[in-house]
């Protein structure tokens, strides 16, 4: 995509070329473009102070700018990211017969180190669900949040779609929609059926509704702000943080802490990882596995701590 009349875009032809095929032919969002978009600039930038035209890089050339930008203290998952974005590029010159081959083919991209998911303990999130008292509205509401959050490992985003439609409370099951749209059926646990219930009837939900809805969408959303508009994602996180701070976890929260503490502890209680995988609505259960790590490290700590050879058994 272009830069504005008004602001050069700092891109050679042939990236914004890239750009506009990405944004056209791949439907990348905008956010997407826009990171490509500084890695690009950046790259340009860097290969013009060596007076490297992109039809002239070599694979040299891009072993250095990785070793330049790890020299700049970039994390991994950005000297990764920024790799994408050059390989794209010079894969994208070689389809379009601008350049005669691809420099980027045989270097290896970069590794990042996988880090594991912050989970809470059953005790935090037993305090975290607890944290919400009281039986106005928006406390009914809080607790139906949470509980959800925690008993389908769903995202957040997933839970502030939700409309009424979504739910079937009768057979505890809730229909998601996750990354690109894709539907998913999942059980709802007793305590988080409960909470929904009472969020949803006489004293929770309906006297939160406005006299007008201002917008259609709102009518039917589960979760409504106290405005009686559908909850936003940073109004979720919002109930989240202020509950957490409460009992003591503020600077163990992030966005996803409840659907870590799910999958930790399903695996934890001997869950099948197929299982946790379609609950989460992860793609692969690659993704999933990253949690059994977690579950490992937990069950060798107990381990350590208990057994009388432990140290001598181990070998770790």
């Amino acid at each position: 995509m272009p830069g504005s009349p008004d602001e050069p875009s700092g891109l050679p032809e042939e990236a914004e070329a890239l750009l506009q095929w990405l944004a056209v032919e791949q439907g990348r969002a905008p956010a997407t473009l826009a990171a490509y978009r500084r890695d690009l600039r950046a790259y340009a930038s860097w290969l013009a102070e060596r007076h490297r035209s992109l039809r002239s890089v070599t694979e040299a050339d891009v072993v250095d700018w990785i070793g330049e930008l790890r020299g700049r203290g970039l994390a991994p998952a950005s000297v990764a990211r920024s790799m994408v974005s050059v390989r794209s590029l010079h894969r994208f010159l070689t389809a379009e017969g601008v350049a005669a081959d691809d420099p980027t083919a045989a270097v290896d991209r970069p590794r990042v180190p996988r880090g594991l998911p912050k989970a809470l303990t059953e005790e935090e999130v037993g305090r975290l669900l607890a944290a919400p008292t009281g039986d106005e509205p928006l406390a009914r509401r809080d607790r139906a949040l949470l509980e959800l959050l925690y008993g389908t490992g769903a995202r957040v985003s997933e839970v502030v779609g939700l409309s009424l439609g979504d739910l079937d409370l009768d057979a505890s099951l809730v229909r998601l929609f996750g990354k690109g749209s894709k539907e998913r059926i999942v059980p709802v646990g007793a305590h988080a059926t409960r909470a929904l219930v009472a969020w949803l009837g006489e004293g929770g939900r309906p006297l939160v509704e406005p006299a007008r809805w201002r917008r259609r969408d709102d009518a039917s959303a589960v979760f409504l702000g106290a405005r009686g508009g559908r909850l936003t994602r940073q109004g979720a996180w919002d109930v989240i943080r202020r509950h957490g701070l409460a009992v003591g976890l503020g600077g163990r929260l992030s966005p996803h802490v409840l659907r870590h503490s799910c999958a930790t502890h399903m695996l934890d209680h001997g869950a099948d990882i197929r299982a946790v995988q379609e609950l989460l609505g992860h793609a692969t259960v690659s993704t999933t596995q990253v949690y059994t790590l977690v579950s490992t490290e937990r069950l060798w700590e107990v381990y350590r701590a208990a057994h009388p050879r432990a140290a001598s058994a181990s070998g770790r």
